[in-house]
C-alpha cells in the first residue's frame, strides 16, 4: 500500500490534467508504476514460447497447431498497435489502459483454464491485442514528463518494457517446469490485474488531444508519415535494427541445439539474461538524449549494434566455450545498442507533435514490427541454407544500413 500512496501523492485524486510541460519531475513511484505496467503487459506476449512443448502434450495438440499460439499472439499485437493505439490521442489514456488491463487479465485467465487448442488460439490473439496497453503507457509517460526530463523518463519506462520482453521467457520456463504451464497464465493474469488496480489509484486522467473520428485517426497515420521526415527516418532506422535483433533471437535456440554445442532451450533462454543486462542502459540513453540530443544517441546505438554483430564473425574459429562467451558479450552489446536507439527514436517522434503522440508511436512500432517479422523469416531461411555466419552477415548489414540512415545529412533536420 505504501507504493500506491506514493504514486497517488504524485497523481492527486486521479482528476488532474496529465500535462506537465516544464513542471516537476515524476516521482519515483509513478515512474516505477509506468515501467512495471509496460513490462508486465508486454511480457504476456512471450510467456507461451518456452512452454509450447508442454502445452501441446498436456492438451493433446499437434506441434503444428500449438505453433500457431505465438503467431496469433504476435498478429494480435501488431493489429492492436495499428488499430487501437491511435485511440490514445482521442480518448483518456488512463481509461484505455484500465480497459485493456481488465481485458488482458481475463484473456490470460481463460488461457490458464483452456481445455483445448481452439480456445487457447482464440485467447492468444486476444492476449496480443490487449497487451498493446504497453504502447499506451509509453506515450502516457512522455506526456507526464517535463520536456527537459522526457528522454530520461521514456528511457526508464522502456527499460521496464524491454526487461519484460527479455525476461519473460526465462520466468515462464522456470514456472512451467516447477508448477505447470497453467500456473504461468494465472500468475500473469494476477500481475496485470494488480497493475490495473494501482493505475486506478495512481495515474491521472489525460485530456484527449484530438476530436477526430476513429476513421480519421487511422487515416491520419499516413498523413503523419508523409508530413514528418523525422518519423520516416526513425521508423526506417529502428526497423532495420530490428531485422538483425529478431534474426538473432529467432535462430539462437536452433543454432545452440546443433553441433558443436548440443544445448537445450534452457540454455538459449539464459541468453535473455545477457540481453536484459544491455536493456538496463536505456535510462542512461535517455539522459544522454536530454543533454546532447537524441540524434547523437541514435548514431551511437546503431554503431554499437553493428559492431556487436560484426564481432560474431570470429566465432567459427574459436573453441565452443569461447564462442558462447563471445555470443553472450555480443548479445549485451547489440541489445544495448538497439534499446538505446529505440529510446532516442521515441524521444524524437514524441517531440514532433504532442497532440499525436499515440499515433506517432504506432507508426514507429509498426516499422519496428515489420523489421522483426522480416528478421525472423530471413534469419530462419539463412540459418537453414548457409548457417550462422549468414545470419550474422544479415544482422551486421541491417545495422550498418540503420547507421547510414541516421548519418544522412537530412537526419538532423527532417521534421
Amino acid at each position: 500500500m505504501s507504493f500506491i500512496r506514493a504514486v497517488h501523492t504524485t497523481a492527486g485524486n486521479g482528476t488532474a490534467t496529465a500535462s506537465r510541460g516544464d513542471g516537476e519531475p515524476l516521482s519515483g513511484g509513478l515512474r516505477l508504476l509506468l515501467a512495471t505496467g509496460a513490462g508486465l503487459s508486454v511480457a504476456s506476449i512471450y510467456y507461451s514460447q518456452p512452454m509450447l512443448g508442454v502445452i501441446g502434450a498436456n492438451i493433446g495438440a499437434s506441434d503444428t497447431a500449438v505453433g500457431f499460439v505465438p503467431m496469433l499472439t504476435q498478429l494480435g499485437y501488431a493489429l492492436g498497435i495499428l488499430l487501437l493505439t491511435p485511440l490514445g490521442d482521442r480518448f483518456d489514456r488512463r481509461r484505455i489502459i484500465l480497459i485493456k488491463a481488465a481485458l488482458l487479465s481475463v484473456a490470460l485467465l481463460l488461457g490458464g483454464i483452456a481445455p483445448d487448442i481452439r480456445l487457447l488460439l482464440a485467447v492468444s490473439f486476444a492476449v496480443g491485442l490487449t497487451a498493446t496497453l504497453a504502447q499506451d503507457i509509453v506515450p502516457a509517460a512522455a506526456t507526464l514528463a517535463p520536456e527537459r526530463h522526457r528522454g530520461k523518463v521514456v528511457g526508464t519506462v522502456m527499460t521496464g518494457l524491454l526487461l519484460g520482453i527479455l525476461l519473460s521467457r526465462v520466468v515462464s520456463g522456470v514456472v512451467a517446469e516447477h508448477f505447470g504451464w497453467r500456473a504461468m497464465y494465472m500468475i500473469a493474469a494476477a500481475s496485470v490485474a494488480l497493475i490495473g488496480v494501482v493505475v486506478w489509484f495512481g495515474l491521472p486522467r489525460f485530456r484527449p488531444n484530438s476530436t477526430l473520428t476513429y476513421g480519421a485517426l487511422l487515416g491520419s497515420l499516413s498523413s503523419l508519415w508523409r508530413k514528418h521526415g523525422a518519423l520516416r527516418r526513425a521508423a526506417l532506422a529502428q526497423g532495420l535494427l530490428s531485422v538483425g535483433f529478431s534474426a538473432f533471437w529467432s535462430t539462437l535456440a536452433v543454432m545452440l541445439h546443433g553441433a558443436p554445442f548440443h544445448l537445450g532451450s534452457a540454455a538459449a533462454g539464459a541468453f535473455g539474461l545477457a540481453g536484459a543486462a544491455g536493456a538496463l542502459g536505456a535510462p542512461v540513453a535517455g539522459r544522454i538524449a536530454d543533454r546532447f540530443g537524441p540524434e547523437v544517441v541514435t548514431r551511437l546505438g546503431a554503431g554499437l549494434t553493428a559492431l556487436s554483430f560484426a564481432t560474431m564473425f570470429a566465432s567459427p574459429w574459436l573453441e565452443p566455450g569461447t564462442r558462447l562467451w563471445l555470443i553472450a558479450a555480443s548479445a549485451i552489446g547489440f541489445d544495448l545498442g538497439v534499446q538505446i536507439t529505440l529510446v532516442a527514436h521515441q524521444t524524437i517522434v514524441f517531440g514532433i507533435d504532442p497532440a499525436a503522440r499515440s499515433r506517432l508511436n504506432a507508426v514507429l512500432f509498426v516499422g519496428t514490427f515489420i523489421g522483426m517479422s522480416i528478421g525472423a523469416a530471413s534469419g530462419s531461411l539463412l540459418l537453414a541454407r548457409w548457417g550462422w555466419v549468414a545470419v550474422t552477415l544479415l544482422a551486421t548489414a541491417s545495422a550498418l544500413a540503420a547507421l547510414l540512415v541516421r548519418l544522412l545529412p537530412g537526419a538532423r533536420t527532417a521534421r
